[in-house]
């Protein structure tokens, strides 16, 4: 009869002795116990030699792929450091700082499984997202705050972010105590003095942005129009619209946020550098090639200036200064536009659209009015030229 697995070792025990004992011829009592005569010799001879009857471990003696004791200590010792970042990324790091011998990005994740290195939260994080990217540095920048956190000294931090949607590299990473127009500047003064200017800032509604409904402009929208800087909102309740945006700032909560706590404002923007240099200069990015932020990004050509220049508008339009109210008088009937364009001029003329008229301010459309109806029909700005909506 077969083997069977519940009493192999004592069926082959059984086989030996009888073959010991001389209870028959070798290939009798192999056909007796339904195995072959090569296999019938295999277990008499290891019985003399070794007195067992156990089965050899199948893995081979020589294992030549196997990664190196040091090596796999290496990769265990950085992944402790990032413990929230991905085997390809970690390969291309170590790469970056010349480790040898590493194996494959999948021996990476082996390594990280049998040592119960990889979170649930860790693998979703890491799988790479397919988006879209403009064509160049600086065609559009993306900025929101990551929301607030409480700080040791009682405060709540406000990090300010700020990307490049072509490259990913972030630009501003700041620790602000309030998101107001006052607190913000500050800091998009230094970006732009240091970078220069984009085209296009696509950010959030509300303060200190501004919005995408036709509720007025705020001061915010009128400083970078003088910039000569077209905002863009997100859609309301569509964060996808700031995907690149929205992907750093889970990054920076994994990565480095949910690792750290900090004494005040002072302490939390010195983390918050470290991160901004470790993200822009060492950490690869998917979408990049495994290549880095810094490695795509170049300043731009436009620059900060120091002073606003005057406007002048030509001959087709009619300049009407905004009451610090807010409002201009068109026709006789008074229209709301913004207190943020308060003593600023404006220019006017006649729309394509019969009977209306369109509001202009410096290279931006901000308005057209309906006077018949007495409504405005738009109030969102763009550029006259190359608006990237058109």
């Amino acid at each position: 009869m077969p083997w069977k697995e519940v009493t192999m070792e004592k069926e082959r025990e059984r086989f030996v002795k009888m073959v010991q004992e001389k209870r028959g011829s070798i290939s009798s009592l192999c056909r007796e116990f339904g195995i072959a005569r090569t296999t019938g010799y295999k277990w008499l001879e290891r019985y003399e030699s070794e007195k067992s009857l156990k089965n050899h471990s199948r893995a081979p003696l020589h294992r030549p792929l196997k990664t190196p004791a040091i090596v796999e200590d290496n990769i265990i010792a950085y992944r402790k450091r990032y413990p929230d970042i991905g085997a390809l990324k970690i390969r291309e790091m170590m790469e970056t700082e010349r480790y040898e011998n590493l194996p494959s990005a999948k021996t990476f994740n082996n390594i990280f499984n049998r040592h119960h290195l990889i979170s649930k939260e860790a693998s979703q994080a890491a799988t790479p997202c397919n988006r879209f990217e403009k064509a160049y540095p600086n065609e559009m920048w993306q900025a929101d705050f990551k929301g607030n956190f409480a700080l040791k000294d009682g405060n709540r931090c406000h990090p300010l972010n700020i990307i490049d949607d072509h490259s990913r590299f972030n630009l501003c990473c700041d620790a602000h105590l309030s998101e107001t127009f006052e607190d913000i500047q500050p800091s998009m003064i230094r970006i732009f003095q240091e970078y220069g200017l984009p085209d296009t800032l696509l950010c959030d509604n509300g303060n200190p942005w501004g919005t995408s409904q036709s509720t007025g402009f705020t001061r915010f929208e009128v400083w970078l129009m003088e910039l000569r800087v077209l905002t863009i909102h997100g859609r309301i309740k569509h964060p996808q619209t700031q995907g690149k945006e929205e992907r750093f700032n889970g990054s920076f909560k994994r990565e480095y946020l949910k690792h750290h706590e900090f004494e005040n404002q002072y302490d939390a923007q010195r983390g918050f550098d470290e991160y901004r240099d470790f993200y822009n200069n060492k950490r690869p990015h998917h979408a990049l090639n495994l290549k880095t932020p810094a490695s795509r990004y170049h300043s731009s050509e436009r620059k900060y200036p120091e002073r606003i220049e005057t406007w002048e508008y030509s001959s087709e339009y009619t300049v009407h200064r905004i009451k610090s109210t807010g409002f201009l008088t068109l026709k006789g009937q008074g229209y709301f536009l913004s207190e943020a364009f308060g003593g600023k001029e404006i220019a006017i003329r006649e729309s394509g659209l019969l009977g209306q008229y369109t509001l202009v301010y410096r290279d931006f459309k901000i308005a057209r009015i309906d006077p018949d109806n007495r409504v405005f029909t738009m109030k969102k700005a763009h550029r006259i030229k190359g608006d990237p909506r058109d």
